[in-house]
C-alpha cells in the first residue's frame, strides 16, 4: 500500500497521489500510477470505483492504452502481468493472494455492509479454483474508530439498532449539539466478515489515515488532497 510519499506530484498532492479526480496534474498522476506498475512488476489496473459491490475479472484488455475500465469496486487477477489496483483515501482497502490469483477490494461503508468483500472472496475462488480456506486477507490503511464518525443509517444497513447499547464495533458519542452520532471501526466490522468466510488468514488493519496526516492522505481531513492505491499481483 501507498503512502503520500514517493510520488512526484507537488502542493496539496505531494507527492504520491494516484488519483484523477483530485485537481492534480494529470501528467503527475500517470508517472505515479506508472511507478506503483514498476514496483508491482505488472500493468496495475485502476477502476473507476462507485461504492458498490461489483467485482471485475482481469483480463488483458484492460492493460491495452485507451481500455475503458468498467466501474467496479473489487477486482481479481489470474495474470501475473495485470495486478489489481484499488484507490483509496479513507475507506478500507483489501488485499486477497491465493495460490493462483489475487484480489482487491474498496470497502467503504456502503460496499461493507453490501457485501463486496464476499463477492470478491466469491469471485477469487472461481477465477483462481481455490477454497476459502486457501486465502489470505490483509486489510489497508482506513478511517479508525476514533474519527470515524456515523449516523444510525449507518448502523442499520449493518442490521444494527440505534438503541442498541454498546454495539460491537460501534460506540455512541453524541456530537456538539447533541445529535446521536457513533464511533465505528471500520477495520472490525471487516474482519468479522472475513473470518465467517474461514479464510487461511486475516492481517494489517491497524493504521488510521485521519490521524497520521504526515503518512496518509485522508478525504475527511483534505477533500481534494490526494487518493493511495493499494495494490497486488500474482508473482
Amino acid at each position: 500500500m501507498s503512502t503520500r510519499a514517493g510520488g512526484v506530484s507537488q502542493g496539496a498532492h505531494a507527492s504520491m497521489n494516484i488519483g484523477r479526480a483530485v485537481e492534480d496534474d494529470p501528467a503527475a498522476v500517470a508517472e505515479n500510477r506508472a511507478i506503483v506498475s514498476r514496483a508491482l512488476g505488472a500493468s496495475a489496473i485502476f477502476m473507476p470505483q462507485v461504492h458498490g459491490v461489483e467485482v471485475l475479472r482481469l483480463r488483458p484488455e484492460h492493460a491495452e492504452p485507451g481500455a475503458t475500465i468498467p466501474a467496479a469496486d473489487a477486482s481479481v487477477s489470474t495474470d501475473p502481468a495485470l495486478g489489481v489496483a484499488i484507490q483509496v483515501a479513507d475507506c478500507l482497502p483489501v488485499l486477497f493472494a491465493a495460490p493462483a490469483g489475487v484480489g482487491g477490494a474498496h470497502a467503504g461503508w456502503r460496499g461493507l455492509a453490501g457485501g463486496v468483500l464476499e463477492n470478491t472472496v466469491a469471485a477469487l475462488m472461481e477465477a483462481a479454483q481455490c477454497r476459502a480456506a486457501d486465502i489470505h486477507a490483509w486489510l489497508g490503511a482506513c478511517i479508525g474508530p476514533a474519527a470515524f464518525e456515523v449516523g444510525a443509517d449507518v448502523l442499520q444497513a449493518f442490521g444494527v439498532e440505534p438503541s442498541e447499547a454498546g454495539a460491537e464495533f460501534f460506540v455512541y458519542r453524541p456530537n456538539a449539539a447533541g445529535e446521536p452520532r457513533w464511533r465505528a471501526d471500520l477495520a472490525g466490522l471487516a474482519r468479522r466478515r472475513l473470518q465467517a468466510l474461514g479464510l487461511a488468514g486475516i492481517g494489517g488493519g491497524h493504521w488510521c489515515t485521519v490521524s497520521e496526516p504526515s503518512r496518509f492522505f485522508s478525504y475527511r481531513r483534505e477533500r481534494l488532497g490526494g487518493r493511495m492505491v493499494a495494490a497486488i499481483s500474482l508473482r
